[in-house]
């Protein structure tokens, strides 16, 4: 089991927790209320620091009813945490843009993340031809 160092920015802010056996993703929360008017953009800031081991990143995504509750879509897709942003003043903080007005609110779960091991090294070797069958060119299907 892995540990990780976490700093919080504010005592009022709710601790993470890990909830075995549920998801092995773990939820975040605003740090301090957002109001955002339709078409603005804001890094939400989630009151937390970690200091990931060395070989891993976190991965940041929306949960699924952040949309439907508030609006807002992460821009970056999927956030990348790597382990050098590990810094005492490094806090995490979502990117959204405001797809109509809304409030968050802080303690606001508003996305998760989960740690992962970083890609081993590769070598892309040239090829001719693949070996592999062929699906057709698109999806899992082959139907466009």
């Amino acid at each position: 089991m892995e540990t990780i160092r976490i700093k919080y920015f504010s005592e009022d802010t709710q601790r993470l927790r890990y909830i075995d056996g549920k998801s092995d993703w773990i939820d975040l929360r605003a740090s301090e209320r957002v109001e955002l008017k339709k078409g603005e953009y804001a890094l939400i800031p989630l009151g937390v620091a970690m200091q990931l081991p060395e070989g891993f990143e976190g991965h940041l995504v929306p949960r699924s009813s952040t949309f439907k509750n508030y609006g807002i879509l992460q821009t970056n897709s999927c956030g990348i945490i790597d382990n050098t942003y590990c810094g005492d003043n490094d806090m995490w903080r979502m990117p959204v843009y405001a797809t109509r007005d809304t409030v968050i609110e802080k303690n606001d779960r508003i996305c998760q993340f989960r740690i992962v091991r970083n890609q081993p090294k590769i070598v892309f070797e040239e090829c001719g031809r693949l070996e592999s069958k062929d699906r057709g060119g698109f999806g899992s299907t082959g139907k466009r």
